[in-house]
């Protein structure tokens, strides 16, 4: 038996940006590859993934959540 790749695991629905300047400092959000909008915090990204219908139980599941520039504690330029 041979190991397949997940297709999951490369594509997850909900992509992190890396942390953008401004007032306060925010994250564009991608799902399903498209713009859903920018979030300042953890809680700002569930809500993005709640009106997208997605319902998230772990930030740091690979095939939910794919973070760019940062986990998801990262939500200040360095």
């Amino acid at each position: 038996m041979t190991d397949s790749v997940n297709p999951d695991l490369a594509n997850p629905r909900i992509t992190v940006l890396p942390v953008q300047p401004g007032h306060p400092p925010f994250r564009v959000v991608e799902i399903d590859g498209e713009v859903a909008g920018a979030a300042t915090s953890m809680t700002d990204l569930l809500l993005l993934a709640a009106d997208a219908g997605i319902t998230v139980h772990d930030l740091e599941d690979p095939a939910v959540v794919r973070w760019v520039g940062g986990g998801k504690l990262t939500w200040r330029r360095h």
